[in-house]
């Protein structure tokens, strides 16, 4: 209106906006009273207090959008997704064809995804030390057989054939 007010108060406002929404299919949520300091979460619907919250200084209220534990799930289905294509469900069938434990190691619960850093494939998942040990290896399975012989305590001296030439025992 040219007087800056609207026409309908709010709450007519709010209730023919749901009218056209449902008449659509689409579904409406119900605005819901939060005591001040809390904050509902979309995802969880819980009402939680601002403790709970990130804080966040281009939001209207100054805070997150999703509550703490949420907003940290949703981060880690998307990481996962970003970086190596799984799904939550793709995932956890992975660790489940593993029976929970890591490829290397076979003791210690399985949690990071290991990748080929050529061809971005996933090849499994291990634990933290494993997946360490692959990357200071940097994924070169000669150094890998190298450092395996040389735990079980099999002699690898390289030999000098020629001037700056050396040959590895097999």
């Amino acid at each position: 209106m040219s007087d800056g007010l609207q026409a309908y108060c709010r709450e007519c406002s709010a209730e023919y906006y749901r009218q056209r929404q449902e008449a659509k299919g689409k579904r409406v949520r119900v605005k819901a009273d939060v005591p001040s300091g809390h904050k509902r979460c979309p995802q969880c619907e819980e009402i939680k207090p601002h403790s709970e919250w990130e804080p966040n200084k281009s939001s209207s209220d100054g805070w997150s959008s999703y509550c703490r534990e949420c907003r940290a799930e949703r981060n880690r289905i998307s990481y996962f997704k970003r970086k190596y294509g799984l799904s939550p469900d793709e995932l956890d069938a992975l660790i489940a064809e593993q029976q929970g434990v890591c490829c290397i190691c076979l003791a210690a619960p399985a949690e990071h995804v290991d990748h080929c850093h050529q061809t971005g494939r996933v090849r499994g998942v291990l634990c933290f030390s494993c997946n360490a040990a692959l990357g200071q290896f940097k994924d070169r399975p000669d150094a890998i057989r190298r450092a395996a012989a040389y735990v079980e305590g099999t002699p690898w001296k390289p030999i000098l054939v020629a001037p700056g030439v050396y040959q590895l025992p097999s």
